[in-house]
């Protein structure tokens, strides 16, 4: 038997003043592998992997980054690659 991973996106529509909080809450998350945060023109402005382990490492600049961006505007779009639990196949 082997175990198989799947991995689906999705797409969050948020306001800049919970961007931080948001982005996060994410990176606490176990499942998520992959965060970029769009504009509301869909233009990327950041995004970073996110690896199980190192995320307390990376944590501060990650959200010293988003704080940055959330300045500039107001409507941002959180795309977020997320991993399912394992199946077996």
């Amino acid at each position: 038997m082997s175990e198989t991973n799947h991995t689906f996106t999705e797409e969050i529509q948020i306001t800049g003043d919970m961007l931080i909080a948001t982005v996060k809450d994410l990176l606490h998350e176990g499942n998520v592998r992959h965060i970029s945060v769009q504009n509301s023109e869909g233009h990327t402005l950041v995004e970073f992997p996110v690896t199980v382990g190192v995320v307390g490492i990376l944590i501060a600049p990650v959200l010293a980054a988003v704080a940055a961006i959330a300045v500039f505007a107001a409507d941002f779009k959180i795309v977020v690659t997320r991993e399912t639990p394992p199946t077996i196949a």
